[in-house]
Order: structure tokens, then C-alpha cells, then sequence
């Protein structure tokens, strides 16, 4: 009897030890399938995934109802993260910026705002500089604003929203005003000395009037400034060119040698223009005379006495030049046998207020705005400008346009003969400028 009790007691004992065995692996069970969801949720590729229009894995995961639609709208970076700090969903743009990689966020400060966050609830926001993707170390990082709130009693919300574009145009606009008060310091500071000079030497007219020679030359270099100011506005101005019309390249070529035709001769400078007349371009005659007269401008100002500065003019296809659809580009070359361009500094005299030689600049009255006009005056017009230069040799600038229609009227064949098709003859022997550009 005593051994069928004991026989009884530890079958049952052994009933229960199964039975709890089996409960507890059963519920871990669903825990593991349940967490395995949530930590493939953006990025496995396990059963049950469903593709996206991005070709990104999206599982079904324990959001709130309504927040996928939400985060899908939304312009910044979206990124929940689970209890275990696994990522449940993340957008597109998480993954491009390199936030998310193997279903786990990447950075790892998001990551310690995200735990803070999950254990007191707190919404965070801090900016943040992080590795491009893919860059090198030496690449600039990234800007961003990150901001981290709970979603719900397990979730964490982490949005990102690139600011380096932002962060770079301020950037720029405080260098602008800076370099702009800069500039307009020099010049009305010295119109302010040289006017009390003049009020001290009143008993002195030769005095008197050398010191109002040199107000006259401070005044003409402020008011070069502030034009020049003017036209860089207009020509950034995102809007579509007004004015445009049918342009003779051979009446631009002449203005630009018009305006330098005084400091050209007071240096002995040929300017000789030679290549293919009759062209046109269409666009806006102001913005396309102030860029060929800058350049032709810089190529005078540049050069040593008893040289030549050479424009010449030809017709190519743009996809020889550009790599675009076929058609015509009208190619302008001003080509100079000055002091040349190092390679560090043909990076960067595009640039605003951004001067080769510094001290030459102020002696020729330039304000470091003239190339910077140029080379948007080209974006405006669908165009390029280029350079290729050797210190000591000389430099020559390359303005390539879409090329435009004469006007119904106008016949080339009974048309004068061009400045550049007269001039051709006396085009200076330098290198071609197709090899130059």
C-alpha cells in the first residue's frame, strides 16, 4: 500500500514538473517570436517581410495605430526604436544618411537620448554632427537636429532633420556682410581722411587739388562696389531672366573691348578678337555684357605692359562639351598671357570677394566680386565658365552658352562684316584656347 502511495505521489509530482516545463517554454516561446518581429522590423528579410516602393523590408510591427501613415509624411528622418533598442521602423532617409545600419541605430548619442528618454519619458532635443555615409574620415559631417520623444509605453520616437544646407547658407550670408562691410570700410575711410586733408590744406590749391584726384579714385572704387553688389543680386535672384533676347555675340565682344580700351592702351595691350562671326546668343544682353566685360577686364588688369589679351568665338556641340543632349553651345575664350592661376587658388576664385593677389587687386581697383558674377551669369543662361591656367604662362577663361536664333530680320549673308571676322587676322599666336579649357 505504502508503495503504490509513493508510486502515486511522484507520477504526479512528475505530471507537474512537465506541465509547468511546458508553460514556461511555450510563453518564452511567443516572447522570442514576438521580439524577433520587432527587431526585423525595418530591415529583416525573414518570413513574413512585405517589400515597400523603396525596396526596403517593412514587417509588421507593434505600432500605434496611425503613426506608419504619420511617419511616412513626415520631411525629417523617422526612427522607432523598441524596449530592446532594436529599430521597428525607420524611413527611407534614415538608412540614405547612414542612421541605420543592420537593423540597429548607427550612432550611437542617438542612441544613449533614446534610453534616457525610455526611462523618464522627458522629450529630448539636441544638435548633433554626424559621419557622412560612406564618406571618409576628413569629409565634413553632417548637421543635424535630433529630437526624441516616447511613443506609447515601449516605443521610442527619434526624428533627424538635416541641417548642413542651412547651416552652410548662413554660413555664407554672414561672410558676405562681413566681407561687404569690410570692403566698404577701405574706401569710405579713406574719403574721410582725404576730405579733412583737403579742409587742412585749403590755403594749398595743389595740394588741394592732388588730394581730390585721390577722393575721386576712392569714390569711383565705392561706387564700382556697390554696383557690383547689385548685379551679384540680381544675377542669385532664383527667378526667370527678364529682358531676353536675341544677343550679337560680335556687339558683346565689342562693348567688353570698349570698356577696357583705356587701361588696355594705358599698359600697350592689344585686345584682338578673332574665331566664328555672326553668332548669337538669347538671354540678357546686361548680365551677358557685365560677365565677357568682366572678363576681358581681369585679363587687362592682370597682364604685364606690351602683351595681348585674345577673344575668340566658335560654335560646338554640347555634347562634345557637356556630355547632354545634342545641340549648340556658343563657346567664348579670353585667353591672356598674365601672371597665371596656382591650383589652389583655381579652386576657389569663383568665390566671393575671393582674391589671386590681394595687393594687385587693390592697386587695380577690383573688389573680388567680378568672377563670382561671371560664373552665375553662366548657371542663369543654362552655361558654363571654366578656366585653365599656369602660373607665369597666363590664363584663359572659357564662357560655353546654349546658342541662340538671329533675329527673323536679319540676314548674316548682307549683314557688315563682325568685329570678331575683322579682327581674326590679329588674333595673338598663343595656345589654342580648346586646349586650355
Amino acid at each position: 500500500m505504502d508503495v503504490n502511495v509513493a508510486t502515486a505521489a511522484a507520477c504526479a509530482i512528475a505530471g507537474l514538473g512537465v506541465g509547468l516545463t511546458a508553460a514556461i517554454a511555450f510563453r518564452w516561446s511567443e516572447r522570442e517570436q514576438a521580439r524577433g518581429g520587432s527587431r526585423h522590423g525595418g530591415t529583416g528579410t525573414r518570413a513574413g517581410a512585405r517589400t515597400g516602393g523603396t525596396g526596403i523590408p517593412v514587417h509588421d510591427s507593434p505600432l500605434p495605430p496611425g503613426v506608419d501613415t504619420v511617419l511616412s509624411v513626415l520631411r525629417s528622418c523617422a526612427i522607432v526604436l523598441g524596449e530592446g533598442d532594436e529599430v521597428v521602423k525607420a524611413s527611407s532617409a534614415a538608412y540614405a544618411m547612414g542612421l541605420v545600419r543592420g537593423g540597429a541605430m548607427a550612432v550611437e548619442q542617438m542612441l544613449s537620448l533614446a534610453r534616457a528618454t525610455r526611462r523618464d519619458g522627458e522629450i529630448r532635443q539636441v544638435e548633433l554632427e554626424v559621419p557622412r555615409p560612406g564618406g571618409a574620415r576628413a569629409a565634413e559631417p553632417l548637421a543635424v537636429s535630433v529630437r526624441v520623444a516616447p511613443l506609447g509605453s515601449r516605443l521610442v520616437l527619434v526624428l533627424v532633420e538635416d541641417l548642413t544646407e542651412r547651416r552652410r547658407i548662413e554660413a555664407i550670408r554672414r561672410d558676405f556682410v562681413a566681407n561687404v562691410s569690410h570692403e566698404l570700410k577701405t574706401p569710405v575711410g579713406a574719403l574721410s581722411l582725404l576730405s579733412e586733408a583737403v579742409a587742412d590744406a585749403s590755403d594749398d590749391p595743389e595740394a588741394v587739388q592732388r588730394f581730390a584726384g585721390r577722393m575721386q579714385v576712392e569714390a569711383t572704387r565705392l561706387a564700382s562696389l556697390v554696383q557690383e553688389i547689385i548685379d551679384l543680386s540680381r544675377v542669385q535672384d532664383d527667378r526667370l531672366l527678364v529682358d531676353v533676347e536675341p544677343i550679337p555675340v560680335d556687339e558683346l565682344i565689342a562693348e567688353a573691348i570698349d570698356r577696357c580700351r583705356q587701361p588696355a592702351a594705358a599698359k600697350q595691350i592689344l585686345i584682338a578678337a578673332g574665331g566664328t562671326g555672326g553668332l548669337y546668343l538669347h538671354g540678357n544682353r546686361g548680365q551677358l555684357a557685365a560677365a565677357l566685360g568682366n572678363l576681358v577686364e581681369n585679363a587687362v588688369n592682370y597682364s604685364p605692359p606690351r602683351t595681348r589679351v585674345a577673344i575668340a568665338t566658335r560654335r560646338i556641340s554640347s555634347a562634345a562639351a557637356l556630355g547632354e543632349a545634342d545641340g549648340e553651345l556658343i563657346e567664348i575664350s579670353v585667353t591672356d598671357q598674365g601672371i597665371g592661376i596656382s591650383e589652389k587658388d583655381r579652386e576657389r576664385i569663383f568665390e566671393r570677394f575671393y582674391r589671386v593677389d590681394p595687393a594687385r587687386s587693390r592697386a587695380t581697383g577690383g573688389t573680388g566680386l567680378g568672377l563670382s558674377i561671371v560664373k552665375h551669369v553662366a548657371a542663369s543662361h543654362r552655361g558654363t565658365v571654366a578656366v585653365w591656367s599656369v602660373e607665369g604662362q597666363g590664363s584663359t577663361f572659357t564662357l560655353r552658352l546654349p546658342a541662340g536664333q538671329a533675329p527673323a530680320e536679319d540676314h548674316g549673308e548682307d549683314s557688315p562684316a563682325s568685329p570678331a571676322s575683322t579682327n581674326e587676322s590679329t588674333a595673338p599666336t598663343l595656345p589654342a584656347p580648346e586646349a586650355r579649357s
